[in-house]
């Protein structure tokens, strides 16, 4: 049974910072690519960042410089390190994992506001 379980999400001031965690168990995981999704009320699920299986990252433009996404294959275990955080991030946070199948979490909340 693939299971994908996101951590770290919370309330954060703007210009604050949060790192989510998303443990991966049922999979081979060094052979999946990666990735972070986010959705906002009302909005589309959109991409955020993603690390290939070979360690390579890609962010959306409205992220990149401030999020870094990272892995630890041997925890079998995710990271997006999210710093200078802003109102418009605020949203749950999916991390989901691609080779021949996709799998997805529960998703975590990140909330950004004074």
């Amino acid at each position: 049974q693939v299971q994908l379980v996101e951590s770290g999400g919370g309330l954060v001031q703007p210009g604050g910072s949060l790192r989510l965690s998303c443990a991966a168990s049922g999979i081979r995981f060094g052979v999946y690519n990666m990735d972070w999704y986010r959705q906002a009320p009302g909005k589309e699920r959109e991409l955020v960042a993603t690390i290939t299986s070979g360690g390579m990252t890609n962010y959306a433009d409205s992220v990149n410089g401030r999020f870094t996404i990272s892995r630890d294959n041997a925890k079998s275990t995710v990271y997006m390190q999210m710093n200078v955080l802003k109102p418009e991030d605020t949203a749950v946070y999916y991390c989901s994992a691609v080779w021949r199948a996709r799998y997805w979490g529960q998703g975590t909340q990140v909330t950004v506001s004074s």
